[in-house]
Order: C-alpha cells, then sequence, then structure tokens
C-alpha cells in the first residue's frame, strides 16, 4: 500500500468521523425547536451536545487539513467547484456556534429565540449540503484536463444532488433524535422516541429511491451488477437493525446502527470512487486521481509522522470527553434564572 492510498483511507476516516460525530450534532439542533416544549427544555436540547459539538467539528477541519497538505489539486478543484456552497456550510457553522457560544449572555426572550434560529439554521444547510456535495461527487463533474471546475451552480442544483441532500438531512435528524434519547430523561426522553419511531419509515423510503438511482446516476455500484455488494448491503442491513431495536427499546443499539448506516454508507462512496478522488464526467482522462492530484512522497512521508503523533492523542482526548459528559442531562440540573 503506497502513500497516497494510506492518505486517501486517513481523509476517509476524518470524513467518516465527522460525520458520525457532527451527524447527531446537526440532528439534534434540527430537532430543537419541535421537541422543545418550553425554555428549560429548549436549555437540556443544547446541554446534550455542548460538550461535543466544538470538538466535533475538529474532524472536518482535519480533513480540509489533509486534503490540502496531501492532494492539493483535489483541494483546489473541490473547493472551487463548490465555491458558493462550501461558503454557506462555513457561514451557517459560524453562525450555530454564535448561537451555542451566546445564547444565555442576554435573557432577552428575543435574543434567545433569534439565538435559537441561528442553532437551526445552522444545523439545517449544512445537514443538506454535505449531502448535495457528496452527490455531486460520485456522480462526476464537469472537470476539464487543467484540473479546473468547468461547469455553473445549476449543474450543482441537480435532481439527485438535491434528493442526496434530503437523504444526508433526514439521517442526520434520526440519528440526533436517537442520541436525544440516550442523553434525556422522563417525558422528554418519550417524546423524542415516539420522534424517532415515526420518522424511520420516511427516511427508509428516500434512502431507498436514493440508492436505487445510484445505479442510474453514479458510478458506485457498476462492480455489482443488479445484485448489492458486500459494503451497500451491509449499509441496508444497519438501516433495517434501526427499526429492529427500537421496537425493542434498545435505543443505544439504534444508534449505532444509524451511525453504522452513516458510517458505511461514506464508506461505500469512497470505496466506489477509489482511486478515483474526483471524477469527471467529459472524460475519464480527466479524473483526478489518488496519483496525479497528490503531493510528493517527501510531503506525504512527513505528515505520517506527525499524524502518528498527534491523531492518537486527539482520539484520546476525545474519547476521554464523552466518557467524562457521559451522564443524561435532565430537567432538575437546568438552572432557573
Amino acid at each position: 500500500m503506497d502513500l497516497q492510498t494510506i492518505w486517501f483511507i486517513l481523509i476517509a476516516v476524518l470524513f467518516i468521523g465527522y460525520f458520525f460525530l457532527e451527524g447527531f450534532d446537526f440532528g439534534v439542533g434540527i430537532l430543537m425547536p419541535f421537541v422543545s416544549k418550553d425554555e428549560i427544555d429548549r436549555r437540556v436540547t443544547l446541554n446534550t451536545i455542548g460538550p461535543f459539538w466544538d470538538a466535533n467539528e475538529v474532524w472536518i477541519i482535519t480533513a480540509g487539513g489533509a486534503m490540502f497538505a496531501a492532494f492539493p489539486h483535489w483541494y483546489a478543484t473541490m473547493f472551487s467547484g463548490f465555491y458558493l456552497p462550501l461558503f454557506l456550510i462555513l457561514l451557517a457553522l459560524i453562525v450555530r456556534a454564535v448561537g451555542f457560544e451566546f445564547r444565555s449572555k442576554l435573557k432577552d426572550k428575543w435574543w434567545r429565540a433569534t439565538a435559537d434560529q441561528f442553532v437551526f439554521w445552522g444545523s439545517v444547510l449544512p445537514a443538506f449540503l454535505w449531502g448535495v456535495a457528496l452527490t455531486n461527487i460520485v456522480m462526476g463533474l464537469p472537470i476539464g484536463e487543467d484540473m479546473n471546475f468547468t461547469g455553473t451552480l445549476a449543474i450543482l442544483l441537480n435532481p439527485y444532488a438535491l434528493l442526496g441532500g434530503v437523504v444526508s438531512l433526514l439521517m442526520f435528524t434520526l440519528h440526533g433524535a436517537l442520541f436525544l434519547s440516550l442523553r434525556t430523561t422522563g417525558n422528554y426522553k418519550q417524546r423524542i422516541e415516539k420522534i424517532a419511531r415515526m420518522m424511520w419509515a420516511p427516511v427508509g423510503i428516500v434512502l431507498l429511491l436514493f440508492a436505487l438511482l445510484g445505479y442510474r446516476h453514479t458510478v458506485l455500484f457498476e462492480e455489482f451488477g443488479i445484485i448489492p455488494g458486500t459494503l451497500p448491503m451491509i449499509t441496508i442491513l444497519s438501516f433495517v437493525a434501526v427499526f429492529a431495536f427500537m421496537q425493542f427499546n434498545k435505543y443505544g443499539w439504534a444508534f449505532g446502527a444509524t451511525g453504522a448506516t452513516i458510517v458505511f454508507g461514506t464508506i461505500v462512496a469512497f470505496q466506489g470512487l477509489f482511486p478515483v478522488v474526483m471524477p469527471s464526467s467529459l472524460s475519464d482522462e480527466y479524473h483526478l486521481t489518488v496519483y496525479n492530484a497528490s503531493s510528493s512522497d517527501l510531503t506525504l512521508t512527513i505528515m505520517s509522522f506527525v499524524a502518528l503523533i498527534f491523531v492518537p492523542i486527539i482520539l484520546a482526548y476525545q474519547a476521554w470527553s464523552y466518557w467524562v459528559f457521559s451522564q443524561r442531562v435532565t430537567r432538575e440540573a437546568i438552572p432557573r434564572d
């Protein structure tokens, strides 16, 4: 296994970690207006992800930095072609951070309502736009011989890509609902479990439609023929398992199953593309691959030593933080100001 392949796998792992962890953050932010009956409920909702959301965002920052250093042509083509969507994602994440950090600075109702809108829309937009972006990549983009994106915004907003955005939005919302069921108690927990059970079928229908259309609109399933391969089948079975676990009130296992669906779905995308990182719809000769888009072997070697030192430290710290804040959030723990 060469350095290019190793770094492709590492970047894939970073995106997988981001979608798994930030996915439930997005879901919690999206659900907050619908599951919170009063100010105490809203504080409970925010406190469930309060210790985690900013650390979860580190995964995408690291992924972007690794992509820039290891595969500069991949980084340049993607960030130029997706300039507006990625700008909107960045803006939404900034606005959401403002909502989290400054909500409690003023006690005025209008300010807290505004901060809640920041959190909501700052969760909806990234959850939707990441799905649009990833779907466009697996469909192929108009990339020329000079590795530049030659299309327009209208090309990115095609129906199948928009469906991909709906899939990611709904999947993250269900993931967030199950996370809330593990972090809350009492009537709040019962309400969120009911919402999760109601969401499963609609999300499943959209996922099935997206997967079936994927055989026509992407190149991910060409090697499988009509029958899905192992990874797509595992993705399907993990989503089916969500329903089974919820029927037996095993919401912790159900959360793990939605996480598995996100993880294996992302693996399907990266594995189906390899060794291509940005497929061109104009010609196979214009594909960006891990070889023509990468940095020098010396750069990748130095990066590998740095990653070996710091990645375990980051993982250990984040695991420790989840263990420290593992207790459920209760209404009684919220100060009445």
